[in-house]
Parts: C-alpha cells; structure tokens; sequence
C-alpha cells in the first residue's frame, strides 16, 4: 500500500470513528437524548461532519466548507454537539496544509465565517468566548499553512538539486563524449594519413596501419558504447561493463598515439592508488592534452608524467611542438580539463613550455574531497 493510499485509508477509519463518537454523545452521554427532528438533524450533521473529515487529504477545500456547512447547519436546527467543532478544527489545519494557497486563504475567509455564524446561533453575546476559538482556529490555520510552505520549499530544493544533477551529468557525458570522439577520430584521421602515404612505398607497412586503423575504431566503438551505456541504462546498481580508461591503460594509449606520429613517454609515480572519478579524470585530462599535441603542435614526443606531491596528484603532459600561438584562446579540450579539475577543487595552468613546446600541468587532491564528487559505477 503506498503512502498517499495508506493516508486515505487513516483518514477514512478516522471519519467512522468520529461519527461512531459523536452518535454515542448524542444518543448515550446526553442527559436528555435526542429524538425526533432533533435527533435526524444531529446524525446528517455527523455524517457531513464524518465525511468532511475522511476527505479533507483529498479535496481539503471542498472537505472543510462541508464541514463549516455541517457545523452552522447542526448548531440552528439540532442541540450543539461538543465534539462537532473538533472536527472543524481538524478540517481548518488540512486546508491550510493540503490545499494550495489560494484556496487556503479562501479557507481562511470561511473560516471567519463559520466563527461568525456559530456563535450568532448560539446567542453568545460576551466576545470572550469567540475571540478564544478563533485565536485557537486561525493558530491551527497559521500552523498547516506554514507547514505547506515549508514543504514546497523543500519540493523545489529537491527538484532543484534534481535539475543540476541531470545538467551536471549531461555535461559530463558531453565531455566523455568529445574526449572520446575527438581523440579517436583526429588518431585515426593520422593513421589513415601515415598509411596512404606508405601505400605505394611499403605495403607491409601500410597493412600495419590498417590495422591499428581498425583497432582503434572498434576500441572507440567499445567506448562509445559503454559512455551511451549511462543514458540507457537507469539502473544504478546494475552490472554494467568494466571501464577501459584509466591511469593503468596510459600505456596503450601512449602506443596508439606513438603510431600515429607522435612518440609519448609515461611515468607514472608508485602509490597512487585512485578513486574511479579521478583515475578517469586523470585520463582524460593526458588523452586530451596528448590529442592537442598530434593534432594542433606539430609536435613529435611529449613526456607524460603523474606522481603524488603530498596530498596532491599532479599531471603534466608536455609536447615539443611549436608551442601557442601569439594571442592564442584555449578551445574546448582545454576548456573541458580546467571543467574536471575544477570539479575536483584542483588547479591547472598550461601554456608554453620553456624554449619549446606547450605543457598542462594539473594539480588534483588526494583527499577525501574526492569522494564527494565519485561517479557512478558503470
């Protein structure tokens, strides 16, 4: 039974059991029980009142003017019940809470009504008394009516909080989809230009090409398919496939682009044993860096190098190209490594390198920081 459902239910044995209550005042408690018109008049209030009550979650407003109705109509044709406006009172919070704020405050305006109404009928003449209930009624009022405030609020924090996960998840995705598209097609675009300029030349050498052409479009494909794999699945705790980046394949990505032209180098300092997100944001960061070299620098070698500086990460990837050009504005490779670091509270700079070249250099935190930001298990 869901929790809308079971509230309905609560609310429906609660009705019963205020009517069950109030015909046992009127016909067994009452020193001179009701007969006749009086006694007839006294159960459809009840009824009016009892129903009023089991629909005041469903339609709160509807509930509380059938239960102000209910109220005048007993106290001008039957004996007043005690219990009756108990009822009303109940019916007063639930519309305040449950309705929306406009009905809430055309509650408040029967409410004033209702007051005025009972106590005409009554012949109650000293205000004392009118201005105790309705201090009591516009106090239950002014409760509900906060409390269903204070809900919306948290509503629109949740549904807030909910937006910029789904935006922050999509950016990332258009990352990983830019770091692997980019960087694979600009790697084989090299390839199959390598491999067209041995054609004639050397055969064996162009077959060779082909094949790391190849290789590298179906580990692309691979990848691709476990990036789109996120915006399929909507299982968080399902088997999804193992992760085929990270600092431990910094090897063979070294190997594809050495094949493409660019010669790379790896050092990777001991003792860095990574959490997922920032094993993969160290990836990325050197397969970004490595793709502006081949394709941007002209260069021929870049140095790879990650160690651990206390408790920091630093990656520095640095080409032997021509280096920036005067005026230069970074583009959105550069652009999406300063977006992981900052992700991560690091720092990055990048720029030319010495004499030659160009070189990024990221600082990330081996903290606990890390953990707050740690992707889902694919």
């Amino acid at each position: 039974m869901s929790g809308r459902t079971s509230a309905l239910a609560v609310d429906g044995v609660l009705g019963a059991g205020f009517l069950v209550a109030l015909l046992v005042e009127r016909f067994m408690l009452d020193a001179t029980p009701a007969s006749g018109w009086d006694a007839a008049a006294g159960v459809v209030a009840g009824v009016g009142l009892a129903v009023a009550v089991a629909l005041r979650r469903r339609v709160p407003f509807g509930a509380f003017v059938l239960s102000a109705a209910a109220l005048c109509f007993e106290v001008f044709v039957a004996s007043p019940s005690w219990l009756a406006p108990y009822a009303n009172l109940l019916g007063v919070f639930s519309v305040a809470l449950y309705a929306g704020r406009r009905q809430a405050w055309w509650g408040l305006g029967v409410l004033l009504g209702c007051i005025g109404v009972y106590f005409a009928a009554r012949d109650v003449t000293a205000p004392t008394q009118p201005a105790g209930v309705l201090l009591v009624w516009l106090a239950m009022w002014s409760v509900g009516y906060a409390m269903a405030r204070r809900r919306e609020e948290q509503q629109t924090a949740r549904r807030l909080i909910q937006e910029r996960a789904v935006a922050g998840e999509r950016a990332r995705i258009a990352r990983e989809l830019h770091d692997l598209v980019g960087h694979t097609v600009n790697l084989m675009l090299m390839q199959a230009g390598a491999g067209r300029r041995v054609l004639d030349k050397d055969p064996a050498k162009a077959r060779e090409l082909l094949s790391d052409l190849e290789r590298a479009g179906r580990d692309a494909l691979t990848e691709l398919d476990r990036v789109l794999g996120v915006l399929r699945s909507d299982d968080p705790d399902g088997d999804r496939p193992a992760d085929a980046s990270g600092v431990a394949t910094l090897p063979d990505l070294a190997q594809r682009m050495s094949q493409a032209g660019l010669r790379v180098t790896v050092q990777v300092g001991g003792g860095l044993d990574l959490p997922r997100s920032l094993d993969l944001t160290a990836y990325r960061i050197v397969q970004e860096s490595l793709t502006n070299a081949l394709k941007h620098a002209d260069a021929s070698g870049a140095d790879v190098t990650l160690r651990r500086d206390g408790p920091w990460l630093e990656v520095v990837i640095r080409d032997d190209g021509r280096g920036p050009a005067v005026g230069y504005r970074p583009g959105r490779g550069l652009l999406g490594i300063r977006e992981r670091v900052a992700l991560f509270d690091g720092t990055v700079t990048y720029g030319p390198a010495g004499r030659g070249g160009f070189q990024v250099h990221a600082r990330l935190p081996l903290t606990a920081v890390t953990t707050a930001v740690e992707e889902p298990a694919r």
